[in-house]
Order: structure tokens, then sequence, then C-alpha cells
């Protein structure tokens, strides 16, 4: 299976939290990442996204359905996200568009097994996938990427 998590973009600093919209900076970070992550997209991807707007206008910018999951809004549990995901065993890839400091602590679990903090920066994508080596399950982070590289 493979899981790609996706912070969302630049966002405004206003309140209420969940009604926080993409900057002009955050919507080119968006379609940036989008352009690079659609070539490489599998085709039955499932794109999870937070119900917060900034999150929603992030997804948008893949211009693919994609499904508003109240379980990964902000101050959501890793658990949460990888039962979202169906992680490890779900027939199709997901991606899951949300929020630090969760993403970070989601990537935190898969790489080491261990709760802790990573930071995920604005816009940025971890791909990873799992695989089966000798009867066990293995992680691969396949790949990281910012706006400001691509």
């Amino acid at each position: 299976m493979e899981l790609i998590l996706w912070r969302h973009a630049d966002a405004e600093e206003t309140r209420p939290d969940l009604d926080r919209a993409l900057t002009d900076l955050g919507r080119k970070q968006a379609a940036r990442v989008a352009d690079w992550v659609t070539l490489r997209l599998p085709p039955d991807i499932r794109i999870l996204v937070s119900p917060a707007i900034r999150a929603v206008q992030t997804a948008q910018a893949l211009g693919r359905n994609y499904e508003v999951v109240p379980a990964l809004a902000p101050g959501g549990r890793v658990e949460d996200v990888l039962a979202a995901a169906g992680w490890p065993n779900a027939p199709h890839p997901a991606m899951i568009v949300g929020h630090q400091p969760t993403l970070g602590q989601v990537a935190m679990f898969l790489l080491s097994g261990q709760t802790g903090d990573l930071t995920v920066k604005k816009a940025g994508i971890w791909w990873f996938q799992n695989r089966g080596r000798m009867g066990e399950l293995q992680v691969v982070l396949r790949a990281v990427a910012a706006p400001d590289w691509l």
C-alpha cells in the first residue's frame, strides 16, 4: 500500500481555525506540488482531506475527487489518520491532506514505530509504501518533497 501525507499549504492567520483559507503563496505552493505529484499518483488513489478550508483548498489543486474526513481535522491522532487510510492493508493507495503536528507524528511512527514529532513543511509531501519481507511488514520512504524544491 502507498500512503502519501500532504500538509496543507500556507494559510491565513485568522480565526476560527477551520475557516482559514490559503494565502496567495499557499495557492502557488499547492499548485506547484499538485503539478509534481499528479504525474506520479496511482490512478486508483483515494484522497482523504481534513475539513479545514486550507486543507480542502490544497486538495482542490489536484483537480481530482476527494473525500472530507472529520477525523483528519487539526488535532487529530496518528491512529485516526492510519485508520482513515486503511494502513497497512487497504486495497487502494491513499493520500491524506492534513495538518501538523499530526502528519509529522504519523511520519515518525511509520519510520520508527515510535511516538514523536517530525516536521512536515507547509505543502510538503511524505510518500510511504509498505512491503512484506521475510514475513515482516517494512515501511519504505519513497519521496519527500516541498514546494520550494520543485
